[in-house]
């Protein structure tokens, strides 16, 4: 059975509930799954909770499901760059926990490693660790942190065969290889699909068996979330130079 499907709505169909928990790659607006993400947007699952390192910017990534209110709780690291986010929050309306990157990531990790929780010392001592078991270990305090299970989990990669095999591509293997280990159902998009046999082994990053559906991405433009810019310095004179 081929795990390649025909479009982004045809591999989360059936897969999706209100109240779920999605796992979503990404990092900033770098290597996010757009097209699995619109397919969510456009399924109507509400309730939902968001695992992922930032919620996108107003309109674009994951910020769409928050336009649509199909959000009920985030778990990421930095929302800084979506407004409305920050509005439903101050307002009661979106539950939020922040959650240190490092910790995120591993919490993720832990997660699709069968391992049910990791004690760390980031976030001993501030609102982080507030109302979380902590333990001594070489005279070190430590907060014991909970793995992150997700039932679905979507992630982007450049290259895939169809067994799911995922390479992925410059800021996209930030978040992208965690949650691929951490869903329960696990979806990827590529932008490249190629035939069993047709990855190097020592290039795949996340194997095939973490992988239940594919899909082809659409082509888009890349979005930036902040362009940063300087003035080119002014040309000197040749002449100025020789003086």
């Amino acid at each position: 059975m081929t795990k390649l499907q025909a479009s982004a709505a045809d591999a989360l169909r059936d897969a999706l509930q209100d109240g779920m928990t999605l796992a979503v790659g990404g990092f900033g607006l770098s290597g996010i799954p757009a097209d699995l993400i619109e397919a969510v947007r456009d399924s109507g699952a509400k309730d939902l909770t968001v695992v992922s390192n930032n919620m996108g910017v107003d309109g674009k990534g994951l910020g769409v499901l928050i336009e649509a209110g199909q959000v009920r709780k985030v778990i990421a690291s930095y929302v800084g760059e979506n407004k409305l986010f920050a509005e439903q929050y101050i307002a009661g309306r979106l539950e939020v926990d922040f959650t240190p990157q490092g910790t995120l990531a591993e919490r993720l990790r832990a997660g699709g490693a069968g391992i049910p929780a990791f004690y760390t010392k980031t976030g001993v001592g501030t609102l982080v660790a507030e109302g979380k078991p902590h333990e001594v270990f070489d005279g070190e305090t430590y907060v014991r942190e909970r793995a992150i299970t997700a039932d679905v989990a979507l992630v982007h990669a450049h290259t895939a065969d169809t067994d799911g095999n995922l390479i992925y591509r410059y800021t996209a293997r930030n978040f992208n290889p965690v949650v691929a280990t951490a869903g329960r159902l696990t979806i990827a998009e590529a932008e490249v699909i190629v035939e069993p046999g047709g990855l190097d082994p020592n290039h795949v990053v996340t194997p095939g068996v973490f992988v239940q559906r594919l899909v082809q991405a659409t082509a888009r433009t890349k979005d930036i979330e902040q362009r940063t810019v300087r003035q080119r310095p002014v040309a000197v004179e040749t002449e100025a130079l020789s003086v």
